[in-house]
């Protein structure tokens, strides 16, 4: 099952890169949005609205793991506008803060994979990683 999830986040990276390439903003889109998907589900086991699947909860945490590493690079000077991105101005700003978040969420993620083996440790370790998205939505994403 790891060897699996860990294969389908090398792809998603390998498949994002070569789409980076060719048009960032809906590359960044597209990753966060699979991103989002899959903690949806993880957000119904929290919240006891869904049985808890060890497979859900670490195919997450791979996306988040895929997104943290992928997202640094979705972000050249060249794609401050257009494609209806939500991308403010800060996140060329302070660059390197932006970047740090997203080493953060990484390792969080890759932590809380490795402790993550049934609903008690999922309780424990799942909100460490999910604590930190809203720093950069916050500061880093335009409200719609």
């Amino acid at each position: 099952m790891i060897r699996s999830i860990m294969i389908v986040g090398a792809l998603a990276l390998g498949i994002g890169s070569v789409c980076a390439q060719n048009d960032p903003i809906a590359t960044r889109k597209a990753t966060m949005k699979g991103v989002g998907e899959a903690n949806a589900e993880v957000t119904k086991i929290a919240k006891g609205e869904a049985p808890f699947k060890l497979e859900t909860v670490q195919t997450a945490l791979t996306r988040i793991q895929a997104a943290a590493k992928a997202m640094p690079g979705l972000f050249p000077a060249t794609s401050k506008t257009g494609g209806d991105t939500a991308a403010l101005p800060k996140i060329w700003e302070t660059t390197a803060d932006f970047n740090a978040k997203w080493e953060k969420i990484g390792k969080d993620a890759a932590d809380a994979a490795g402790k993550i083996k049934d609903e008690a440790t999922f309780k424990a370790s799942y909100s460490e990683v999910t604590k930190n998205c809203g720093g950069c939505h916050e500061n880093y994403r335009a409200k719609k």
